[in-house]
């Protein structure tokens, strides 16, 4: 009886991992473009769930980018700022010093997970990365909660940001160091 128990529990438990539904955005490719660097996320909506009209992904502190150089599915709109959009269940890292990329579902016709929403970009000045959080948030389609928001929060690659924004970081290195540099040169006369 106890091990018909817990295999019962056991089995539960895999059933609701396996009903969590997201939008997931994930980095598929970083594209030379003459100068510039083409950076291409892949969009999918997992199970259970459906992408509405006013549902979004948010990628944070991806930084400095090319403006006009979004491009979208369509159905779906581009927007920046330096802080949010933010589902309101979730609580991402977010540097208000950085751009962050949200597109938003614009669509009359809802997309029904499992599917792949299509790709989604915008070009930068380097191809070097790091890791940053998205944020999205979507609709459930079935059972009791069906119309319900889901939203969820992960990690993707975002571009390492460009040396104007880390020179507020680079300007109190360097008054530190040169605020040293006397005491340093003292010390090696004195040997």
């Amino acid at each position: 009886m106890r091990k018909t128990c817990f295999l019962s529990l056991i089995a539960f438990g895999a059933a609701m991992l396996s009903a969590r539904a997201d939008i997931i955005p994930t980095l598929s490719t970083i594209s030379p473009s003459g100068s510039n660097f083409t950076w291409n996320y892949a969009g999918n909506v997992t199970v259970d769930q459906m992408v509405q009209a006013g549902d979004f992904f948010t990628i944070y502190d991806f930084g400095k980018f090319n403006a006009g150089s979004n491009l979208q599915p369509s159905g779906w709109t581009f927007s920046s700022s330096l802080t949010g959009t933010t589902p309101s269940l979730v609580l991402p890292t977010d540097d208000p010093l950085l751009q962050n990329l949200t597109w938003t579902y614009t669509g009359a016709t809802p997309i029904n997970g499992s599917a792949a929403l299509g790709t989604f970009s915008v070009a930068t000045g380097t191809n070097q990365l790091r890791t940053s959080d998205f944020a999205a948030q979507a609709t459930r389609s079935t059972g009791p909660n069906a119309g319900s928001k889901v939203q969820n929060i992960g990690e993707v690659s975002v571009p390492v940001p460009e040396m104007s924004a880390l020179l507020p970081i680079l300007s109190v290195c360097g008054v530190g160091f040169l605020a040293t540099l006397p005491s340093m040169l003292r010390r090696r006369k004195t040997i």
